[in-house]
């Protein structure tokens, strides 16, 4: 029906000139708008009866020769209908009037659209029956047939497009099952063509099922009636005007839609006594409606009633032509501008370029990269400058689209925004640094001396170039914090990476430039992102170097990280050499162990152990806490943590040696109180008031503010670590103070407003966190007591461990499991290692000839089977220190003595009985302590790591430094043991 519609188009009447609905006169090139503007002569009366045939070809003048040649002929109405049914694509054709003994026909389902009178219609025929009896049908003397429309299923919307195929299910109906989905109004249809299954159908008039006649095995024929529309004045004005607006209508949806025009090549219509009732049914048959809408149309009888349908259905397509004009128009305008304003600017630089008001691309790249490069001239290497004169020549020389010129582009990018030869001034100012790595950090008395040292050995060299740092230690301790403290103290720019699992060279090296997306490496980022020549750079988790298809990484930091050979530092990508050594290198690890030793040789090793329970503490008290209290709202006044409940926390579940896991776990307990409190209906969020006249009072002072501001912080440096920044206890007395001062302040001017106000509030109890309630915020503990005997057995004593988070205490176990003469053997449990099984073995061999000296009568290694048991089952276990430990286990299950009280020792031992060096002195010093440990036994060598430990560490112990076992022998079974030593 579209084509149908988009046909009736390009050729509809436009001659309206005696048309009382028409406001004014227009000519139109259609000649079917010339026919309905003969329904009123010059004299307003209505012609009737007339039968004109028209034609429409591919061009307006055929078309008018055309009509022209039709009116002309008018009288040959006959031939003209002969010459119409051999034109395929006609869109209305003339009706026979010798149909009337059509009684009986076969239905023919539409399930589309309805078939209208004058109107032709292609049908696809699936079912071979029917298909054969039209065209016996056609082959008689009345080759007619009944088209009625296909209705809904139930249950379906029709304006809603699904997938099923409907005509499938409509083809699989027969017989009364089909009859019950037609419509009861149908069109009787002329059969003009039959091509195999495609039929051609021509609409004549109305036709009412009335019943079925069929034999059960042939196609669906049905008995029908001759409708005849209803009689009606054609004199009457409403009728007249509403024929008007119905055409008036049509005249401007063909004039707006331009899908018709688009589609239009060849149409014949023929018009038998032209009248209202053909205009309804024109006007519905164009119409892109819906199909129970023109179904309507078909069935409505009442000549007015069918053309004020008619007239709902164009006005309704008329405003879908404005929309699809005015869609169409915003999208030209879009475009259009698009193009114009593309063209406008082309020309514009075509001018611009043409006056000289304007240069190339390329001619304002190599002006920018000359300005860059032009206040560095002086400080720029003479090679740098000479690389970047031949990059700028090659740039003039090629094409914008070029690949090459894009790789130019960036090198030249790359090589200019570089600091050659800036460089930030030094602080080396011992007393200043001493003040910021206080504010910064708590306790590490050690290390911060290590790094004032190297800060004075700077200031007397006048550089601090020629050493690169390596800061080891466990986990959450403050290594990089302690970068960033450095990199204040001496006012350089710093900059951070990890190089933790890193397997590619490119990363430290760069990419060749050859490569598509070639970068260069992190020291020439780290450059460009400081804008100097001498930042700090961090690299953070050296130990967890990886190893890849790449190359080594390792190896490739052995440039890097060396004074001698960065002054010339080579990167792939600018290949050219950059001075690196006024760079000071910080590295953060781990484990030292992890690290090539040709790196590890290129480093300073600043050992950080690690924090006492002492140090946890302050630490949790003077930062962590009022840090987590501001963060979570929670006023002082509010919460109150013991110190109970900080110790408890610390030795039940927070045992490591930062305090990265001791600053969640507070966290945790204040999220739970900030929680309680909102549920008690505390809010500390400010009154608008109070806010208002806070700004107002800062504003008032801002010129002191800002002075103040700019005096305590360093904008070049980001603030220290959340982990480890702690403030000076003194500033911190002074602080709490103020704040205190302040709060009540607050506080009554409150209360004083609440008074005044009338509102009484509920009293709100303070939250009040000790060790009785500290599992209910942060659940049950973790650890458990490593020290398991107040009294140890005998058999047992107890060892000091170095694990990477820090230092533990063990238990060495022993017992008698069978004696036997001459049946002397040692079993070990435990997951021990293999260092630690010969330990075992040493210790088993030392213990018999200790036992021989001391007590020639007892033969109890010779006679007994021993089993030694390391608990806890579950931890791997290795190491060489646990030696004197097995052998003074051994010795006590042997002589049936238990071992002094209070006692710990760690040392390895040889066969002669000599003892040797271990590592950890301070993670071992700082686990006897959490144990309440008295008396440690540590190898003599070992006397001067204790020594350099920090006076808190070392306060309440009794130490004593052995060479040989027998020293051992005599502190761990001297005649006192059993009792408290001081």
């Amino acid at each position: 029906m579209l084509r149908a519609a988009a046909a009736a188009a390009a050729i509809f009447p436009a001659r309206f000139a005696a048309a009382p609905a028409v406001a004014a006169a227009e000519e139109l090139r259609s000649p079917l708008l010339r026919v309905i503007g003969t329904l009123r002569d010059g004299r307003g009366s209505v012609l009737l009866g007339r039968r004109v045939r028209f034609c429409s070809n591919s061009s307006a003048s055929d078309t008018e020769a055309a009509v022209a040649e039709a009116e002309a002929k008018a009288e040959d109405a006959s031939a003209a209908e002969g010459e119409a049914d051999s034109k395929a694509s006609s869109a209305i054709v003339p009706t026979s009037t010798n149909i009337d003994d059509c009684l009986s026909v076969i239905a023919l389902p539409l399930p589309h659209r309805p078939l209208f009178p004058g109107f032709y219609m292609p049908i696809n025929v699936k079912d071979q029956k029917l298909l054969q009896a039209l065209i016996e049908n056609r082959k008689r003397s009345a080759p007619y047939a009944g088209a009625f429309l296909v209705k809904d299923e139930e249950g379906t919307d029709p304006n809603i497009v699904t997938g099923s195929d409907s005509a499938k299910s409509i083809d699989d109906l027969k017989g009364k099952d089909l009859l019950k989905r037609l419509h009861e109004v149908g069109t009787l249809a002329q059969i003009t063509s039959i091509q195999g299954d495609h039929v051609v159908l021509l609409g004549h008039r109305r036709l009412r099922i009335t019943e079925m006649l069929q034999v059960e095995e042939d196609p669906l024929t049905v008995k029908v009636d001759h409708l005849k529309e209803k009689p009606y004045n054609k004199d009457d004005d409403v009728m007249k005007a509403t024929s008007f607006e119905v055409i008036s209508t049509l005249r401007e949806v063909l004039r707006t839609s331009s899908l018709w025009k688009d589609h239009v090549q060849t149409y014949t219509q023929h018009i038998g006594d032209f009248n209202y009732q053909r205009l309804a049914d024109f006007g519905a048959a164009i119409s892109g409606a819906n199909k129970l809408l023109c179904q309507e149309v078909l069935e409505e009888l009442d000549v007015y009633k069918r053309l004020k349908l008619t007239l709902e259905l164009v006005k309704k397509e008329m405003e879908i032509s404005k929309l699809q004009q005015s869609i169409a128009k915003a999208i030209e305008e879009k475009i259009s501008g698009d193009q114009r304003r593309y063209l406008l600017n082309e020309q514009l630089k075509a001018i611009k370029k043409e006056l000289g008001l304007e240069t190339d691309d390329k001619t304002a790249l190599s002006a920018k990269f000359r300005e860059r490069i032009e206040s560095k001239k002086d400080k720029c290497p003479p090679h740098v400058l000479q690389v970047i004169e031949e990059e700028l020549t090659k740039l003039q020389l090629l094409e914008a689209s070029s690949s090459e010129f894009s790789v130019t582009r960036n090198y030249l990018d790359w090589l200019t925004v570089l600091p050659w030869g800036n460089y930030s001034d030094e602080n080396f100012d011992v007393h200043h640094a001493q003040k910021i790595l206080d504010e910064d950090h708590y306790g590490l008395s050690d290390v911060k001396e290590r790094i004032l040292e190297f800060i004075a050995v700077g200031k007397l060299r006048g550089t601090s170039q020629g050493k690169i740092i390596c800061l080891s230690g466990p986990p959450g301790v403050g290594k990089t914090s302690i970068g960033r403290s450095i990199a204040r103290a001496l006012n350089r720019q710093f900059y951070r990476f990890s190089v933790g699992g890193l397997a590619d060279v490119a990363e430290i090296k760069g990419h060749r430039r050859t490569y598509v997306g070639a970068m260069p490496g992190k020291m020439v980022q780290c450059l460009k992102s400081v804008g100097t020549a001498n930042p700090l750079v961090l690299i953070d988790e050296i130990d967890k170097l990886g190893k890849g298809h790449s190359g080594d990484p390792a190896s490739a930091l052995l440039e890097l990280l060396d004074p001698e050979q960065n002054v010339n530092f080579l990167d792939h990508y600018l290949d050219v050499p950059i001075d690196l050594s006024k760079v000071l290198f910080v590295c953060t690890a781990n484990v030292i162990e992890m690290i090539p030793n040709p790196l590890l040789d290129r480093m300073e090793i600043i050992a950080i152990a690690g924090y006492i329970t002492d140090e946890k503490m302050h630490i949790a008290r003077d930062y962590l806490e009022k840090n987590t209290r501001q963060a979570c709202g929670i006023k002082p006044e509010q919460v109150e943590v013991t110190d109970t409940a900080l110790l408890a926390l610390i030795e039940n579940y927070c045992r490591e040696a930062g305090v990265r896991n001791l600053q969640k776990q507070i966290e945790k307990i204040y999220r739970k109180i900030a929680l309680q409190l909102v549920r008690q209906g505390v809010s500390n969020e400010p009154d608008h008031e109070s806010v208002s006249a806070s700004v107002t009072e800062e504003s008032g002072n801002g010129d002191n503010t800002t002075t103040k501001d700019e005096i305590l912080k360093d904008p070049a440096v980001e603030d220290a670590s959340v982990t480890n920044n702690v403030t000076n206890p003194a500033s911190e007395e002074a602080n709490e103070e103020n704040l205190t001062s302040e709060a009540a302040k607050e506080d009554s001017t409150s209360k004083g407003n609440k008074g005044t106000d009338g509102a009484a509030d509920k009293a709100i109890e303070k939250v009040v966190v000790d060790s009785s309630n500290l599992g209910d915020f942060v659940g049950k503990p973790v650890f458990q007591a490593e020290r398991i005997y107040e009294h140890t057995p005998v058999g047992v004593v107890m060892g000091l461990a170095w694990t990477a988070m820090g230092g533990s205490t063990l238990y060495i176990e022993t017992k008698k499991v069978e004696e036997r003469e001459g049946k002397g053997a040692l079993v070990l449990t435990g997951q021990l290692g293999d260092v630690m099984k010969e330990s075992a073995q040493i210790a088993h061999t030392v213990g018999r000839a200790v036992l021989l000296e001391k007590e020639p009568d007892n033969h109890f290694f010779a006679n007994s089977k021993v089993h030694l048991h390391v608990p806890a089952g579950s931890t791997p276990k290795d190491g060489p220190s646990a030696g004197c430990t097995m052998i003074t286990s051994m010795l006590s299950l042997a002589m049936g003595k238990p071992v002094k009280k209070d006692l710990a020792m760690t040392g390895e031992v040889t066969l002669t009985g000599r003892i040797l060096p271990i590592g950890g002195v301070k993670e071992k010093t700082i686990a006897a302590r959490r144990s309440a440990i008295k008396t440690l036994i540590f190898p003599a060598a070992n006397k001067r790591d204790f020594d350099e430990l920090a006076s808190n560490v070392k306060e309440g112990l009794e130490v004593h430094f052995v060479d040989t076992y027998s020293e051992i022998y005599d502190l761990a079974f001297q005649s006192d043991a059993g009792t408290e030593t001081s």
